[in-house]
């Protein structure tokens, strides 16, 4: 029987953690619903929620009161609890922020009051001494500890959330890449590039396609997305040992991403990155990676323009270190000195889908919208991976309200 025949309540686009937390929230709390997700890829989880650096944040940075605030908190505690219940591998390893000059210690108590506010558990103002005995490699005059700062193989956890759908008689189909959303009469058509699915509502958790696909829909196409690349480097094994958890430098207020920091992996590993550049295409995983179609449509959007306009100094740092292993090692060396150009090799990349507003600025929040039949996830770049339940069970509510869904 051709996928598409089965009778559909909610498709969902996308089978990141989002959309897959999403459909297995819908699921939990709707029993009887028909819930179909897609994905273009092969096999799910292939971009952000699959290259990202692992970790299960806390909820330190973000503005009290947010979205990003109160489900980060709440999802870190979700997302270990979750991992315990379904026997899922992850670690308590820690994080410090470390201040290294004296002109970033407002900078670090801020950070520390927002912490607070926000609920972190364990969170602690701590001295070099201190610093030392949790990081033994790491200089600073300041640090802000976070004991329950994690790291977990998020793949492995989408793997889990698609195990949980299929148990509950949802469907997850591979392969399927949307190429038109209508809306008709009862409900919504979702053709891809092989079915036709009809749909009573569509929920679409596109990532970095989020925009294209709104105003495939006839949404609005703002906020855009900006792809933003990170490349990582590796420590080799000879030098592994200078870490023990999670490093991150104080973020730098001018330019909107958390720097140059270091990350254990779930396989012992140590990534050190990311950076933050533009993206020449919206999966340029590579610098080679070029798609002028979609290099020329960020440089058109006057939010994009604006917002280079803002901050083309850090910006113009990021590229400069982005082609220079040894300024990139130089970041690291501020926090962790024994780190060496020869203790560094080439790792992975990612890319972050972050909306941008038409006046320059980031959309600093998760941001769900609805339009109609259909519910847009139109900005869940990170902590999305850490805050994906309580995410989905956020718009399972949204979508319950929208779309009078009885249990």
């Amino acid at each position: 029987m051709n996928s598409s025949n089965s009778p559909i309540d909610i498709l969902v686009v996308g089978a990141g953690i989002i959309g897959l937390a999403t459909a297995r929230a819908l699921l939990i709390r709707y029993p009887k619903l028909r819930v179909t997700v897609l994905d273009k890829e092969p096999k799910i989880a292939q971009h952000q929620t699959g290259r990202n650096s692992g970790v299960i944040h806390t909820g330190l940075y973000y503005k009290p009161g947010s979205l990003k605030a109160k489900l980060c908190v709440a999802g870190s505690a979700a997302m270990t609890r979750y991992c315990d219940e379904h026997d899922i591998p992850y670690r308590r390893c820690g994080k410090v922020v470390v201040a290294t000059e004296a002109s970033e210690l407002p900078r670090l108590q801020t950070l520390f009051d927002r912490g607070q506010a926000n609920g972190v558990m364990g969170l602690e103002m701590i001295g070099p001494e201190r610093l030392k005995e949790i990081e033994p490699h790491a200089a600073g005059l300041k640090a802000v500890y976070s004991p329950h700062t994690g790291i977990v193989d998020y793949r492995v956890v989408a793997d889990s959330y698609a195990a949980d759908i299929a148990h509950a008689d949802g469907r997850v189909l591979t392969g399927q890449e949307v190429s038109a959303i209508e809306r008709r009469g009862n409900g919504v058509r979702v053709s891809t590039q092989t079915d036709v699915f009809e749909a009573k509502y569509v929920i679409v958790c596109g990532g970095v396609y989020a925009d294209r696909l709104a105003a495939l829909s006839g949404g609005p196409r703002d906020p855009r997305i900006v792809p933003f690349r990170g490349d990582y480097f590796v420590l080799s094994e000879s030098q592994r040992h200078l870490t023990k958890g999670l490093i991150y430098p104080v973020p730098d207020p001018t330019f909107p991403f958390l720097g140059v920091h270091s990350t254990l992996r779930m396989d012992g590993s140590v990534w050190l990155g990311p950076n933050a550049v533009l993206a020449y295409a919206r999966e340029g995983y590579r610098r080679t990676d070029v798609r002028l179609g979609d290099l020329w449509e960020t440089l058109r959007t006057p939010g994009f323009q604006r917002l280079a306009a803002k901050h083309w100094r850090a910006g113009l740092g990021e590229m400069i270190r982005d082609a220079s292993k040894r300024l990139f090692v130089r970041a690291m060396q501020r926090y962790v000195p024994e780190i060496t150009d020869e203790g560094v090799e080439p790792g992975p990349a990612g890319i972050r889908a972050q909306a941008v507003r038409p006046d320059g600025t980031l959309e600093d929040d998760f941001v769900f919208n609805h339009d109609g039949p259909i519910i847009h996830v139109r900005n869940a770049p990170s902590p999305g991976a850490t805050s994906s339940l309580p995410i989905g069970e956020n718009i399972a509510t949204l979508a319950g309200k929208t779309f009078g869904l009885a249990g």
